[in-house]
């Protein structure tokens, strides 16, 4: 047998990780400045995350949710405090895509209504419903192609409120950032009249954080610099640091009954271990505040650059859009300079380091950078 062949592959293969860079077997270091689409938020092979995920296995890896397990309780409790949605209920799950699944589910149980309003440009994965949410047709096959999910523009409250007066929808979806966009940011006051007319409607309003959440951005979650506070909140990615785990975040006034939701796998004991040692990690390392200072540096450096048509984002979810191809030039950082970045269609170069990235790191891909577009 031989893997389906769906990614088009650097031909380099870490084989271990240690801080902010991955080394192959033959010891070639790489500043890793993607962390794997933005999963590796503490660094590679923490120490204190090693550890407690090699204890936790030693005991018990997995056991499923019709036992009682404190390790989820002390998850929710240190990510309500980390969060500050403390008084929210959480459901855990295995994957970003799952976790769009399950909210965009629990929103049409309580309304009773089944149509979501997302996004143009958007992306919430690539199972049914999150998919049917994407706005990529090229991911989206026959069968998940539905009525029930219609786009607007990004930023354009008057069509959100002409779409939400016909009573038909029970969600409004929305990244915190749009990421695989190509760092494409709603304004804050965009996100805060979306608060406003959502609940004029009573319609849920869902912030998929799965990419710009978890202390990326400089705030836990990037739509809190927009100061709301949405029905329900979808985290993953850096939830775990690469152990696949996925959560939602739901607001009081959701009821919830049993069978409503479920999973095999999410919130099993090895994720849990997993997801407080990040958290614990967080707390003792200040990476929130990391990811805000050293994510201002290099946006501030970045805008200086003569060549770079545009900079975006927050904190440490960056995207510059430069003239001609970004893939060979995110090729070239690869293989003469050893770093690792990220692309977002033709001439965006997306930064997604962990939030353990030193001004140094910073420094190090700046100087690469101006180099290669200075050929």
């Amino acid at each position: 047998m031989k893997l389906f062949d769906v990614y088009s592959l650097y031909d380099v293969e870490p084989t271990y990780g240690k801080g902010n860079y991955v080394y192959t077997e033959d010891g070639t270091e790489y500043l890793d400045l993607y962390g794997g689409h933005a999963v590796i938020s503490v660094g590679h092979a923490h120490p204190h995350y090693v550890k407690a995920v090699s204890e936790q296995v030693a005991k018990l890896g997995f056991y499923s949710n019709s036992v009682e397990n404190s390790l989820q309780e002390k998850f929710a409790e240190m990510l309500g405090k980390a969060s500050g949605y403390e008084d929210y209920s959480l459901f855990l799950c295995n994957s970003g895509a799952e976790a769009n699944e399950n909210a965009i589910k629990l929103a049409s149980f309580h309304s009773g209504k089944a149509k979501i309003l997302a996004f143009g440009k958007a992306f919430h994965g690539r199972t049914s419903g999150a998919v049917a949410a994407t706005d990529n047709p090229k991911i989206v096959a026959p069968f998940n192609r539905t009525e029930n999910v219609e786009f607007v523009p990004l930023n354009d409250i008057e069509a959100v409120k002409a779409k939400l007066a016909t009573g038909e929808f029970c969600a409004v979806l929305i990244e915190g950032i749009q990421g695989v966009a190509g760092i494409h940011c709603p304004d804050n006051t965009f996100l805060q009249q979306l608060r406003e007319v959502t609940l004029e409607h009573g319609v849920s309003l869902i912030l998929d954080e799965i990419q710009s959440g978890y202390g990326r951005t400089g705030d836990f979650f990037a739509h809190q610099h927009a100061g709301i506070r949405p029905d329900i909140i979808t985290s993953a990615k850096g939830i775990a640091n690469g152990f696949p785990m996925g959560a939602v975040l739901i607001a009081p006034h959701f009821e919830a009954k049993k069978g409503m939701l479920g999973t095999t796998f999410g919130g099993n004991h090895l994720a849990c271990a997993a997801g407080i040692a990040v958290l614990e990690i967080f707390e003792k390392e200040n990476l929130v505040a990391n990811a805000r200072e050293v994510g201002a540096y290099l946006i501030e450096e970045l805008k200086k650059i003569p060549q770079l048509k545009e900079v975006r984002g927050r904190g440490l979810m960056i995207g510059m859009e430069i003239e001609g191809s970004a893939s060979e030039l995110r090729l070239k950082l690869l293989k003469e300079h050893h770093i690792f970045t990220g692309g977002a269609g033709v001439s965006t170069v997306r930064l997604l380091p962990a939030l353990t990235v030193t001004r140094k790191e910073a420094d190090k891909f700046l100087e690469a950078f101006k180099k290669l577009l200075n050929e």
